[in-house]
């Protein structure tokens, strides 16, 4: 089976992709591959999401997939946006960028609480790619006033899916793959690859 360098140390995300790309690609880590993690200097999603498949792919000498996913809340004017896994200023600190979220938005009324969670998905066959994959993805929802549910990871305790009438982390993992910005990017990509095979 095909190696593939995914851009990540993010467990949540390693865990989710593994799942997805079962069956097509073997999925290692940049851990694996000793890959070092690289300043995300982009100001979009697809920015960010290019630079670390780049450089996973330019390290390991595999075909990379990079995500670069956030939370974009209306009320705030796209915030976190890009910076959701460092909005509290410690990159991965789910509790305090959650607690930031949830803070700022205490006086926020029902109604006013939209959010989406966004995703943009990169595949580079090597680090030079000139025509890498992208895929962009959001699922909508909104910002709850506290957290519900034990799954998932990030900001999914505050999100409310009104779909499904409960927050993301109350979903079974393969619920949330079926109808997440990550899923349903990700499978996305995955009709282009096993098309390209």
């Amino acid at each position: 089976m095909k190696k593939i360098i995914l851009a990540s140390n993010n467990q949540g995300k390693i865990k989710e992709f593994n799942a997805m790309l079962s069956g097509i690609y073997q999925v290692v880590s940049m851990q694996d591959m000793q890959v070092e993690e690289v300043p995300e200097t982009g100001l979009t999603f697809v920015e960010n999401a290019l630079i670390k498949a780049r450089n996973a792919s330019m390290v390991s000498g595999l075909p990379a997939l990079a995500d670069d996913s956030g939370i974009v809340v209306d009320a705030l004017g796209g915030r976190p946006g890009i910076y959701s896994a460092r909005y509290a200023n410690h990159h991965g600190d789910d509790k305090a960028n959650m607690q930031k979220l949830l803070d700022e938005m205490a006086m926020m009324v029902d109604g006013a609480r939209s959010a989406r969670f966004w995703c943009a998905i990169v595949f580079v066959e090597h680090e030079n790619d000139p025509t890498p994959i992208i895929i962009q993805r959001g699922w909508e929802g909104e910002i709850l006033r506290e957290k519900m549910g034990d799954n998932g990871f990030g900001y999914d305790p505050i999100f409310y899916v009104p779909t499904h009438n409960c927050a993301s982390a109350e979903l079974s993992p393969v619920e949330k793959n079926k109808i997440s910005h990550r899923g349903k990017a990700l499978s996305a990509l995955l009709k282009i690859l096993k098309k390209n095979q």
